[in-house]
């Protein structure tokens, strides 16, 4: 799942999707507002949800605890028969009916929910996903709900590295921050001081060495069949967290300078390997990331992007009735800061952001959160005082503790938790794997690609329309050529009417067929360079 802004949350009821589909709408516990009527019930006398007590399982197994029905009664008030209302072939019924649904959002002027399907703003879902089956979200902070300026921050730890990598004595003049050198989930090869974007089985697809990219027959002749290997930490390093841009960035630049040999042979013998830890000693994660959060706190406008409709996305799904929680390994002067900054003053009725959560962890050392326990403490003062706790309470804030803490706590476990956050391994993977938490990604580096997926499907369709031909001129060029084939070498070809037919005919056809597909090659290799550099603008040398 990829989004930035979670604007998914912004609708915290259940989508239909292909493992539900209902007619009648399933949702979550909670209580519709209307000005028509002051009733705390659900849609006042017009819906009912099903109760614990009286829930069943449907046909693809799942509790019907929660669903959203109709109250029949309230039809009756108004002289309506529910189904005689909706008389008909349900397809038929269905069809109308979406219209007309469709027909109203246009006149209250709400976007079509089919809109957030051309949208980057969106959600993707690798695996259904039934919101009326969770009971709890749970959100990282840093990169999930405060999404900061990349040149900004990586910025800024980017100039801390290269400070420090001159105080060393290494050449850093003439060198800048460059956003679009790096992107998080490429690879670091520090044995060849290489980056490299691997498929999903390993294979390395793409290359660049130091700032250059390689081209594709370089890329297949350095590494033919070896495959990325993450677990061998000493060769390979996986961009996925704070700083891997800024550390990528300058790696590489620096890889263009050793090759240049102008690293002054005073600091030693270096490889790229050797390099890599120089500037990895350089960046000194801890001190940077203490040094950056302090210029943040002091400014945080000239850093953080807020988004206005995030909170209300959050209020939204609290006033869904599902329990918010958030889990960051940010500290709680940190966190207060960024929250306030970013939500506070986008929230209705002098809320604060702590009103949104049911509970709120701050320095929870993920991911050692899913798998251990640590001990809780309360922050009770607003200076971030603590004491030790034994017990957790609604709307309380804490720092440390477990996940399996928060389980008991909230009487919750397991699928009925969502968690939300950037890390692929901190939030996403160790969550699902120790506890089954069901897991959302947050990963805005996609939104670019959405966005020239989108632009680009006119030319695409082209394309596509194109290669199709030449699959289709291509079987019937391999269909004459085997024929000619099995008659060069004195065997009958596939029929009859082949083995007789005349040589110059068959020639020529084959001829023109190989023809049309050298033409179709040629009309579509710029469509396909042009609709790469849409992605990614860098071109292979020569």
């Amino acid at each position: 799942m990829a989004t930035a802004n979670l604007q998914f949350l912004q609708n915290p009821f259940p989508r239909p999707t292909f493992s539900s589909k209902y007619l009648v709408m399933r949702a979550p516990k909670m209580v519709f507002k209307c000005g028509c009527s002051s009733s705390s019930s659900v849609g006042g006398d017009a819906f009912s949800l099903t109760s614990s007590s009286k829930c069943d399982v449907d046909y693809l197994g799942e509790s019907t605890k929660g669903d959203l029905n109709i109250n029949l009664k309230h039809l009756e008030n108004f002289g309506l028969d529910g189904q005689a209302t909706l008389e008909g072939p349900i397809e038929q019924v269905a069809r109308l009916e979406a219209e007309e649904a469709g027909s109203l959002l246009r006149d209250l002027g709400i976007p079509s929910p089919s809109a957030a399907r051309l949208s980057p703003r969106g959600m993707f879902c690798t695996r259904t996903l039934n919101l009326r089956s969770i009971s709890a979200i749970g959100y990282d902070m840093d990169y999930t709900l405060i999404h900061y300026n990349v040149m900004a921050w990586e910025g800024r730890a980017y100039d801390y590295c290269m400070e420090n990598l001159k105080s060393m004595g290494f050449p850093v003049e003439g060198l800048a921050f460059d956003p679009d050198l790096v992107i998080r989930g490429l690879v670091i090869d520090k044995e060849k001081g290489n980056l490299v974007k691997a498929d999903r089985f390993g294979y390395v697809k793409r290359a660049m060495h130091g700032t250059k990219m390689l081209s594709t027959r370089a890329v297949s002749e350095m590494y033919g069949r070896e495959l990325v290997d993450l677990r061998k930490e000493s060769q390979w390093e996986f961009l996925n967290t704070l700083f891997s841009v800024s550390e990528a960035v300058a790696y590489m630049q620096m890889v263009d300078r050793l090759d240049d040999g102008v690293i002054p042979a005073d600091l030693g013998p270096l490889d790229y390997k050797g390099l890599y830890k120089a500037v990895g000693k350089a960046l000194f994660r801890a001190h940077v990331e203490g040094q950056l959060k302090s210029e943040i706190m002091s400014k945080p406008e000239l850093f953080v992007e807020p988004d206005p409709e995030l909170p209300l996305a959050l209020l939204d799904q609290k006033e869904a009735g599902k329990k918010l929680l958030l889990i960051t390994n940010s500290d709680y002067h940190y966190t207060d800061k960024m929250m306030q900054h970013s939500f506070n003053r986008f929230l209705p009725n002098d809320m604060g952001w702590r009103d949104l959560f049911d509970m709120v962890i701050v320095s929870a050392r993920k991911p050692e959160f899913f798998q251990m326990s640590h001990p809780l403490y309360e922050v009770v003062t607003g200076e971030g005082l603590m004491r030790p706790c034994f017990k957790t309470h609604t709307g309380g804030l804490y720092s440390g503790g477990s996940a399996q803490m928060v389980e008991n706590s909230l009487n919750i476990h397991g699928d009925e938790i969502l968690y939300v956050g950037d890390h692929i391994y901190t939030d996403v993977s160790q969550s699902k794997v120790h506890l089954r938490w069901r897991t959302a990604l947050i990963c805005r580096e996609l939104e670019e690609e959405y966005k020239a997926l989108i632009h680009s499907r006119g030319p695409r369709a082209t394309v596509v329309e194109l290669i199709n031909q030449k699959e289709v001129v291509g079987d019937l060029f391999n269909q004459l050529r085997l024929a000619l084939q099995r008659r060069t070498k004195g065997r009958p070809a596939q029929t009859l009417a082949a083995t007789n037919m005349d040589d110059r005919e068959l020639t020529e056809s084959m001829q023109k067929l190989l023809i049309v597909m050298q033409r179709l090659d040629e009309k579509i290799a710029p469509l396909l360079e042009a609709d790469g550099e849409l992605f990614n603008k860098r071109e292979p040398t020569g």
